[in-house]
């Protein structure tokens, strides 16, 4: 973009950029896909309310500078807007052509108009228009030669007026300079080798904005290298140019709320839901948290109006124009990523990673938990989770002191370690006898569960702590040593052992250490027997 401060409406389209360009690679969900329609579809309204707001800027151009006597250093302006007008319609145009050639090739939409899930996940498509068939690279070339142009039109004027590239390769994109898999592709393979179809439109659609955007700054410089802005209206109309209508819960509404013949010149009081809203250049700047509907439809979204009011003086006194305007608030999903994550065990520290992917950037998560505790971690997101001994545990998610919704687990027991006996050479086979007199060293050794043992390695931390080794003779008990650790000192019992005895190992208690380091005892009888040759 220019040079200088962004706007909110920049920040956010860039943040988008960033996400959209983030979930190309991944492996999508119907639920995820319809997100991206949703996404396209709010993008697509956002172009239009700004092709409809600069196409206005343009003949305002031209009104003020023949009110104001046609100035001889302004009259060049009017042109240089046309221009502008003309390259961007053209470029917009392009990119249109290439989304309905993907929709079309895809066979995306039924014969109804419906979007198709299958072929809205069809990597193959996209792939093949834009690197088999080079679009993508043909795309990337008209896409960072159309700042170059504006820029070159606006010089001729005496404006002077650069912007960044918009079809970047991943190097020169700051989330991708660190990472080693994504860094060294291009513009195509970042974008669209490997990505739904859905994703792709959605994509294309915010560069048609990005376009929209880079056109919108260039009038806004021309109008403002203009004289004094003078214009005569019969007609005013209140109105909303949002960055999108879909909004996921949590996240920030941004917009411009607006007179359509409105000057820089003009401060107009503008308010939104009875709230007062700074008014920048003639524009009332719109940013709110959406906080959570109390229902959803089965789409899951939930209709919202924004009700804005507009005092401005017109033929001598103030008069007040109002707009309702129409959004829609999307349904965050809660997603939660962990080894154990359909089920927690009980009194043990299960790490887990909860995010809400539709959030992005703004996401500042805060937790609470029913029938446990939990430690927050060093990340957004990370929460290690105790829960009690039984039944479920439900964790309360919430971003930016707004509430998102609940998850909940069953509790599951932790499982019980298995017991084997070793000797120096390792495990005794006990289904046959062994040499006399005996095992010189006899190890206990308590195995947790081959799962918990690898999900949950800080709490499957098992000790034999009770039982005895007792030497049998004829069934008979002849000497006993007590267990109290896994390497038992049954020397006295091999100086007394006979070939046909036989040593019986009772365990009675097993001990688990768990993360915080507390001793967890249970009771757990079992006996094993080695037979003495």
């Amino acid at each position: 973009m220019a040079g200088g401060k962004e706007t909110p409406r920049q920040r956010m389209i860039g943040m988008m950029y960033l996400v959209l360009t983030a979930l190309l690679a991944l492996q999508v969900s119907n639920q995820i896909l319809q997100k991206f329609v949703l996404l396209n579809d709010g993008l697509e309204r956002t172009s239009k309310n700004y092709i409809n707001k600069n196409e206005f800027t343009v003949s305002s151009i031209a009104s003020t500078v023949e009110q104001q006597g046609n100035n001889a250093r302004d009259v060049p302006k009017v042109e240089a807007s046309r221009e502008v007008r003309k390259l961007t319609s053209e470029i917009f145009s392009y990119l249109e052509d290439l989304k309905q050639e993907l929709i079309e090739t895809s066979n995306a939409r039924d014969e109804q108009g419906q979007y198709r899930n299958s072929s809205l996940k069809n990597t193959d498509v996209p792939g093949n228009i834009f690197n088999n068939n080079r679009k993508g690279f043909e795309m990337q070339e008209k896409l960072n030669a159309y700042p170059v142009q504006i820029s070159a039109i606006l010089k001729e004027i005496g404006l002077d007026l650069t912007f960044e590239d918009i079809a970047k390769d991943a190097k020169d994109i700051e989330i991708f300079q660190n990472d080693s898999e994504a860094r060294n592709k291009n513009f195509v393979n970042l974008n669209f080798v490997k990505s739904p179809v859905g994703a792709v439109m959605a994509l294309i659609s915010q560069y048609q904005n990005e376009v929209l955007n880079i056109e919108s700054e260039s009038l806004a410089a021309i109008t403002g290298s203009i004289g004094s802005f003078y214009f005569k209206s019969d007609v005013f109309k209140a109105s909303v140019a949002a960055t999108s209508n879909v909004v996921a819960a949590g996240t920030k509404f941004e917009g411009n709320l607006f007179i359509a013949s409105s000057s820089s010149s003009a401060q107009p009081l503008m308010t939104v839901d009875g709230r007062q809203v700074p008014v920048v250049d003639g524009f009332g700047e719109i940013s709110f948290t959406v906080p959570p509907a109390s229902q959803y439809d089965d789409r899951g979204l939930a209709r919202r109006v924004l009700k804005g009011e507009i005092t401005v003086n017109i033929a001598g006194k103030d008069s007040l124009l109002s707009v309702d305007y129409e959004y829609f608030v999307a349904q965050p999903i809660i997603k939660v990523t962990s080894e154990v994550v359909n089920q927690l065990y009980a009194d043990c520290a299960n790490d887990l990673m909860i995010d809400v992917p539709a959030l992005g950037n703004s996401y500042a998560p805060s937790f609470t938990v029913s029938n446990g505790t939990s430690i927050q971690g060093s990340k957004p997101g990370q929460l290690t989770v105790i829960p009690g001994s039984s039944g479920k545990v439900n964790i309360g998610v919430s971003s930016g002191g707004n509430k998102i919704g609940d998850v909940s687990y069953d509790i599951k027991p932790v499982p019980a370690p298995t017991v084997r006996l070793y000797d120096a050479r390792g495990q005794i086979d006990l289904s046959v006898a062994y040499p006399a007199p005996g095992p010189s060293t006899l190890i206990v050794e308590a195995i947790p569960e081959p799962t918990f043992g690898r999900t949950m390695a800080r709490d499957a931390n098992f000790e034999v702590t009770g039982g005895e080794v007792i030497l049998l003779r004829n069934e008979v008990p002849r000497e006993k040593v007590n267990i109290s650790g896994k390497n038992v000192a049954i020397r006295s019992l091999l100086a007394s052992s006979r070939s046909g005895d036989r040593l019986v190992v009772r365990v009675t208690e097993v001990t688990r250490t768990n993360f915080r380091g507390n001793k967890i005892r249970n009771t757990q009888p079992e006996i094993y027997s080695i037979t003495i040759k």
